[in-house]
């Protein structure tokens, strides 16, 4: 009954948070600015946002929140840094009795520049922009706030072997690895933090994805294949190593979890920067006063570049999840969904016609924009007891007869997924009954009714070298669950994968081809509402849901591997090595 309460408290909470956006220095031009405003300040640009339970310790949760995208290794004779009037902030919710963060870090950065006589960065064994941090941290929603790293070091840009590696002319480092491993601090509160430059991790084909949805799925191009935009591009850093115990709301080790998938181990978190609010410029100087204004966010992958509409975009950054119901109307109906329907612009679109979102599921149920998807089922004997029922949830998931997307995507992104039904493998579930019970598979209910990355950290991690890891992460689990013998049980237990991708997001897992295919409907299909070649009889493994499955956004791993322990992403590309060539 609180979470009911809660939730429809939540339900009312309709401010907008407007901010005064920072300019800054100018970045090179492509994806990850995601909004206007801050695409023209690198610095405090979000890129990506990581939370995964770690494979090589799994006691604890690793938080990856990557910042300053497109850094081109060879980028000097000034290299990307941390901004030095940044606020860099993470934030953690584990309960939903309180209305803001629960726990919070704050990274500030500092520069010194050890020799004012030479062009270069590195030289004679100083630096020039030497990067220092201190880490901050909150237990009170930032009412008070306790230092827990005072002198943290940021390693220096990956320039080449004479800069980095010769003891005449500079560093004299053994090689490059070494000066991220001693860069890595323990903090008074026993986290391991690492905050420095590392290869771009994040792969997407972002020359498909901006012309209208136009991937090149493998094998659709060969005189133009798919390219990773990312590819051999650099961001910068912050990485937390905590305890499970440490995130846990009452303090609890994952050992004391009641299943894998037990409800008190769920977090949320997301991702922010910050800046004072006024610049001045002077003479070959700048200075900033004012209050603090959040300029960038980041929880869910592609949210704010693929989702929330372009007027909307800088609101979005200056809002926090606790004021995200304003944006909920754009998971309801996305607009993606309509390059997957034909009776929009899925004609238009061919790369996507493997994704035909379901119109007549069970010969009954339209889930295309505007259309009523379970509307009919609102309040009736059906939908008694399970997650759509009003008197569990409120109006949150059935919301209007015209936003069918409301009992899907919305979750997903605003509130997590609950083990309740209908959420639950199609599998155990009685034909054509897709409100009924089935196999449990995923677990991250946080309902906060905000953007956030959450997580269930009672989901033991998948070891990388199971033949059935993927990064599709949960729906691999998903088709595994319903496809797999070994998996049938309904009773809950540990599928590959569902540590992956919405639950949580681990490096490998490919959210593009992922987010596409939920569009596209396959999160509804595994629940039980099949596609519309599916007719009452024989497998409901159809083609249709064959071709969902099968798709990808043409890039679907990184272009380098990842490390086997903290900080996991990989060492920044040396620019004496780059080639712009090497991308493609």
């Amino acid at each position: 009954m609180r979470t009911k309460n809660y939730l429809l408290r939540k339900l009312g909470i309709l401010p907008v948070l407007l901010g005064v956006m920072a300019l800054g220095p100018i970045a090179r031009a492509s994806s990850h600015r995601e909004a206007p405003l801050i695409s023209n300040d690198a610095q405090a640009d979000n890129t990506d946002l990581y939370v995964f339970r770690s494979p090589d310790d799994p006691n604890t949760i690793t938080i990856i929140a990557n910042y300053i995208p497109f850094e081109s290794p060879e980028g000097g004779p000034n290299y990307y840094t941390f901004g030095t009037n940044v606020r860099y902030e993470i934030h953690i919710k584990n309960k939903t009795t309180t209305t803001g963060d629960d726990i919070t870090y704050r990274f500030t950065f500092s520069n010194l520049n050890q020799d004012t006589t030479t062009f270069f960065n590195i030289r004679l064994g100083q630096q020039n922009l030497k990067t220092s941090y201190v880490c901050e941290k909150s237990l009170d929603g930032g009412a008070t706030w306790t230092t827990i790293v005072s002198t943290g070091k940021v390693p220096p840009p990956n320039i080449g072997p004479r800069s980095i590696q010769n003891a005449t002319v500079g560093l004299g480092a053994t090689n490059y690895m070494s000066l991220m491993t001693a860069a890595i601090a323990t903090a008074t509160t026993s986290e391991k933090v690492f905050c420095g430059p590392v290869d771009d991790p994040f792969f997407v084909d972002l020359g498909g994805a901006f012309d209208v949805g136009n991937f090149r799925p493998g094998g659709l191009s060969t005189a133009n294949p798919p390219k990773d935009g990312l590819a051999r591009f650099n961001c910068h850093t912050i990485a937390l190593k905590i305890p499970i115990s440490m995130l846990q709301k009452s303090g609890l080790s994952v050992s004391s979890a009641s299943t894998i998938l037990d409800p008190d181990f769920v977090i949320g978190v997301w991702a922010s920067a910050s800046r004072p609010q006024i610049r001045t410029l002077g003479v070959g100087s700048s200075t900033y006063t004012g209050s603090w204004v959040q300029v960038s966010r980041l929880g869910m992958p592609l949210t704010n570049e693929v989702v929330i509409p372009v007027g909307m975009k800088d609101r979005w950054n200056a809002a926090t999840p606790a004021n995200d119901v304003q944006f909920a109307s754009y998971f309801k109906n996305p607009e993606l969904a309509l390059y997957m329907d034909n009776s929009a612009f899925g004609g238009a679109v061919p790369s996507l016609n493997a994704l035909r979102i379901q119109s007549k599921s069970l010969g009954a149920f339209d889930f295309r924009n505007g259309h009523s998807g379970l509307w009919s089922l609102k309040g009736s004997t059906a939908v008694a007891g399970t997650a759509l029922d009003n008197a569990v949830f409120g109006n949150i998931l059935l919301p209007d007869s015209t936003s069918p997307r409301a009992v899907d995507l919305l979750p997903i992104f605003y509130t997590g997924v609950p083990n309740l039904a209908p959420y639950q493998l199609a599998t155990g579930k009685p034909a054509n009954s897709p409100l009924s019970r089935g196999k449990p598979f995923i677990n991250n209910f946080l309902p906060t009714l905000g953007d956030m990355l959450r997580l269930n950290m009672a989901v033991p991690p998948t070891p990388r070298n199971d033949p059935n890891f993927s990064s599709l992460g949960i729906i691999k689990a998903a088709v595994l669950g319903l496809t797999n013998s070994a998996y049938a049980d309904t009773s809950i237990q540990m599928i590959p994968n569902m540590d992956g991708f919405p639950n949580g997001r681990r490096l490998e897992d490919d959210v593009t081809t992922i987010e596409l295919q939920a569009v596209g409907g396959v999160a509804l299909a595994a629940i039980g509402l099949w596609y519309d070649d599916y007719h009452g009889t024989g497998t409901p493994v159809t083609q249709g849901l064959i071709n969902t499955i099968n798709f990808n956004a043409g890039i679907t791993a990184n272009d380098t591997t990842f490390q086997a322990s903290f900080p996991y992403v990989q060492q920044p590309w040396r620019g004496y090595d780059h080639t712009l060539q090497a991308r493609f």
